[in-house]
């Protein structure tokens, strides 16, 4: 039988939607849930549990109390045991001793539910010997230690469940500088390494950060993006140096870890969240979306703009969504196609297929979105 490891931090990825750039510390939580945060955590457990579906008879699960696993494992009817008695609300010192547990029941693979900061937790009492992967439901991922999206992760399992060679590597756990983060500064702190499964198209690569861009390239395609540009449209600038090129065309401030919303080329709102998108659509105007790719992982959506939720991207429509992104960043990805992970997975499903990437002026290129 395989043994199989969960603990679920449920209050990752709380801050997103409402534009917090994160969720550590007791206060920004209770911030987040004040503010009508939603949690997300359990439902992408569960998108990823169903990739595996049919094989729940091969499998135990060693969890933790209440929400870090237990619930989830009573609503899918799994064989589980409890290692770990969790308080409410849960902490960093719950997922520690949890992990410690977990580490002494011989596991086949330890799943961990979170973002960077999770990460962080599990690394710190790590063996160094336990198999691990990440589920990503985080408002910042930026470790390797993460699987591109909630189903790729359970896609990876199915595979080791069925005895599937697999690559072992060893992959870096990062975390951001959650203040400087909210300053508009990025100061990443690099922790270690755990030992994650790896099939490539699976595992996501540590963001890049601090390339080198083709400035020239960038120009054009902002020329082409306000060239483009109608007087009854509100554009939502997404965030990245990419979408920033565009502000600075415009000659308007930007905010470069959020998004922008401009009317007949001036600022509407800045730093924009999910509500105010919302207020928008829900009074009949019309929105359309610039965004770029995250470089060295191909997210669009899911990643950096949490705040873009499965709700407004429906209201918006997903043709009036624009990508843009430069060719060399394209060729840099480590895979073919460009990801999406809302938090919704029937509505991840209906936004794959060919997109349009605008890479110059007058100039796209197609490009196949998944999740996997």
């Amino acid at each position: 039988m395989f043994k199989l490891g969960l603990l679920i931090n449920p209050i990752a990825g709380i801050g997103g939607r409402i534009g917090l750039k994160g969720s550590d510390g007791k206060a920004m939580q209770e911030k987040a849930l004040a503010g009508g945060a939603q949690k997300l955590a359990q439902v992408k457990t569960k998108i990823c549990f169903q990739q595996f579906a049919a094989d729940f008879e091969k499998i135990k699960i060693y969890t933790v109390s209440g929400e870090m696993g237990e619930q989830l494992c009573k609503e899918l009817e799994l064989y589980f045991e409890i290692v770990h008695d969790s308080k409410s609300p849960s902490s960093a010192i719950d997922t520690k001793q949890a992990i410690t547990k977990l580490q002494h029941k011989g596991l086949d693979l330890l799943l961990f539910v979170g973002g960077d900061g999770t990460a962080r937790n599990v690394f710190e009492v790590s063996n160094q010997r336990q198999t691990v992967l990440g589920i990503p439901a985080g408002v910042k991922i930026h470790s390797a230690v993460y699987a591109v999206s909630p189903e790729a992760a359970g896609l990876l399992v199915n595979q080791l469940i069925n005895g599937k060679m697999l690559s072992l590597t060893s992959a870096n756990v990062v975390d951001l500088d959650e203040h400087a983060f909210r300053q508009g500064v990025v100061k990443t702190r690099h922790y270690g390494h755990l030992p994650v499964p790896t099939s490539l198209e699976y595992v996501q690569a540590v963001k890049q950060g601090n390339l080198e861009v083709e400035e020239l390239v960038l120009d054009d395609i902002a020329a082409e993006v306000i060239e483009a540009m109608q007087d009854d449209i509100y554009y939502v600038i997404g965030s990245g140096s990419t979408c920033g090129v565009i502000m600075q065309q415009l000659d308007l401030p930007n905010t470069l870890l959020g998004s922008d919303i401009v009317f007949q080329n001036e600022i509407f709102q800045s730093d924009a969240v999910e509500h105010d998108f919302l207020e928008l659509l829900n009074s009949g105007k019309k929105l359309k979306f610039v965004l770029t790719v995250i470089g060295g992982q191909g997210h669009i959506l899911g990643r950096g703009n949490p705040q873009i939720s499965p709700e407004v991207v429906i209201k918006t429509g997903w043709d009036n969504f624009h990508i843009i992104a430069s060719k060399s960043k394209l060729k840099g990805l480590n895979r073919k196609s460009l990801l999406v992970d809302t938090g919704d997975f029937e509505l991840d499903h209906q936004l794959f297929g060919v997109k349009s990437v605008t890479t110059g002026y007058h100039d796209q290129v197609l490009m196949t979105v998944d999740l996997t």
